[in-house]
């Protein structure tokens, strides 16, 4: 397993052919994504044929998509109860944060400001 996982954000931007993004992506090599990116991306597809291109792009570029477990689930829910009142943590971004955090994976996220109250999460900062 790569030492990254990288946000939807940056994802995205690397799709829409951002060359920040893509030098990043290409610059750090082998990565992870959460289960709940890869359904933020498949939310985001128009067609069956976008989906088929891009699960071929997850394989060609051996990116591992990480599992909700129990431990992750477990995380999630103390963040959310610690910093939804006070930040506005949502569900989507403290699953993330806590599958970085439960892997020990830097976080590659152009939303900072998401996961900055998670102390036990390493944030790398991409801007575009």
């Amino acid at each position: 397993m790569s030492e990254y996982l990288v946000d939807t954000d940056v994802f995205i931007w690397y799709l829409r052919g951002n060359q920040r993004a893509y030098k990043k992506l290409h610059a750090i090599g082998s990565f992870n994504i959460s289960a709940v990116t890869y359904m933020e991306l498949v939310q985001g597809m128009r067609d069956k044929n976008e989906l088929r291109i891009f699960k071929k792009s997850l394989k060609e570029m051996d990116i591992k998509t990480i599992y909700i477990s129990q431990e992750i689930s477990a995380k999630a829910i103390f963040y959310v109860e610690e910093f939804f009142l006070s930040h506005a943590l949502e569900m989507a971004d403290s699953l993330i944060g806590a599958t970085a955090s439960t892997y020990g994976l830097k976080l590659l996220t152009a939303n900072d400001k998401h996961y900055k109250m998670l102390a036990d999460v390493a944030l790398d900062v991409f801007r575009k």
